[in-house]
Formats: structure tokens, C-alpha cells, sequence
């Protein structure tokens, strides 16, 4: 196993691909999963093909170390595989997705060949959407997050959730986390604090294999849960490494 970045008080970083590192943790290892991956907002419609988006179109570069612009095949691919060992790993997922150009297709197939695994979708309305790039296209002021569930039965109740009847609404009203230097698309620690509570006991293992700066890895922490977040910018990795440091300072809320 290659050794962590980052390992103190139950939560641990590992700088690296998640998809080479998450093949060697164990079945059932974590309770849940708690994750927001790239949405690939780099890959646009061009004389009616897919493209990458020109350089100097920096509005639409959320990283500044990874190129978000794989193929629509490609980026199926990656996440097919990737939710595939997540579901492994542990027995809930959340994945929070924002349906654009560059993911539409491949969220639509994977909804379709994950249908007996997803439980319920939650939508999270952050309260107002940004101007679309181009004219005839809706603003995106909500994003889906898809709950997988690894013994999902018929019906919509979970095996293992933790809250009463009638205490959880499947529309998440949070503004959007504060954008932190070098990275501008983390999302709220409400979010991530929510999920944990209603999805996880006290002590449980949570998994975040795309960690980005650390949030859901904070909000795991405040909750009394212990975590394993993988990154693959170091850069990332050293500012949640400083947000962890900063306690209950932690200013991404």
C-alpha cells in the first residue's frame, strides 16, 4: 500500500490516482462515501462535436493542475470503474454530480447501468445558478447527488441509515463553499456534514476518493468519524492538510 501523505487522529491522505489507489483497500472497509468528483466542464459541442475548450476560456477551468476534458466515453469509463470500487469499499455513496455538456451523456448511462444500486437522488439547490455560456441553455443553480446503496434491496428504504421518519427531505437547500486559492469548485461542509450524520455512526470509516482541499475530511473529523481521503494534487493535499490543522477555524462551511 503506498504510504500516506498525510495520517493523525483517524484521518489519513493518500496523494495519488484514486483508481490506483482505492483496488488496494479491502471489501467493506468504510461505512460510506462521501464524494464530489470533476465534472469534466472542459469538454463543450463544436460544429456539433464534442471538443476541448480553447485555453483562454479560463472561465471555465475550475483546476488549475488537471485538464477536465476527457472523452465522453472516457470519462464514462473512469467513473463506471470508479464507482464500481467505491460501492466495494463501502456500503454507501454519495456522488455529487452537476449534469454539463462534458458529463451529460456518461451521467445518463451511468444512472441506467447503476439502477438497482441507486437508491434515491438528492438534489442540492444552491439558491441560484450562474449565467449559461451559451444562449438556449437552462442555468444550473442545482446539482444531482446520487446515493448508492452496495445491498440495495426493493424500495426506498436504506439498510443503513440514521435518521427518524419524516427528518430528511431529498432537496438540500446550501449555498456553495467558499472557493479556496487554486481550486474553485469545492462544495459545502454542510453538505458533507449532512450525509455523514444521516448515513454513519459515531467512529464509522468514511471514504472520500476525490478530496480535492479536504472538506468532506473536516466535516468527517467534527462529526466524531474517522476518514480516508485520496488526492491527486499534492497541492490539494497540502492545503487540507492546513485545514485540518486549523480545527474548528475551518473557514469552508
Amino acid at each position: 500500500m503506498i504510504k500516506p501523505y498525510y495520517e493523525e487522529n483517524g484521518i489519513v491522505i493518500y496523494h495519488g490516482d484514486c483508481m490506483e489507489i482505492m483496488p488496494q483497500l479491502p471489501d467493506d472497509l468504510c461505512g460510506l462515501t462521501v464524494t464530489s468528483p470533476p465534472y469534466n466542464m472542459r469538454t463543450r459541442i463544436r460544429n456539433g462535436e464534442y471538443t476541448t475548450r480553447e485555453n483562454s476560456e479560463h472561465f471555465s477551468k475550475k483546476y488549475d493542475h488537471f485538464a477536465d476534458d476527457l472523452s465522453i466515453d472516457d470519462y464514462f469509463k473512469f467513473h463506471l470503474n470508479a464507482l464500481n470500487e467505491m460501492i466495494r469499499i463501502s456500503g454507501i455513496v454519495f456522488w455529487n454530480i452537476q449534469i454539463v455538456t462534458g458529463s451529460k451523456e456518461a451521467i445518463f448511462k451511468i444512472i441506467g447501468r447503476f439502477a438497482n444500486k441507486i437508491k434515491d437522488v438528492i438534489v442540492w439547490d444552491k439558491g441560484h445558478g450562474q449565467p449559461a455560456m451559451h444562449e438556449n441553455v437552462i442555468n444550473k443553480a442545482a446539482e444531482l447527488i446520487l446515493v448508492f446503496e452496495k445491498e440495495a434491496s426493493a424500495g426506498r428504504a436504506f439498510k443503513n441509515a440514521f435518521f427518524k421518519r419524516g427528518e430528511m427531505t431529498d432537496i438540500w437547500r446550501m449555498k456553495r463553499g467558499e472557493n479556496l486559492k487554486g481550486h474553485g469548485a469545492t462544495f459545502p461542509k454542510s453538505l458533507a456534514r449532512r450525509a455523514i450524520e444521516g448515513w454513519s455512526k459515531k467512529d464509522a470509516l468514511i471514504l472520500d476518493p476525490f478530496c480535492g482541499t479536504g472538506t468532506s475530511l473536516v466535516a468527517a473529523r467534527e462529526e466524531g468519524r474517522r476518514a480516508i481521503g485520496i488526492e491527486i494534487s499534492e497541492k490539494y493535499c497540502e492545503i487540507a492538510v492546513k485545514r485540518l490543522a486549523q480545527g474548528v477555524l475551518d473557514f469552508a462551511s
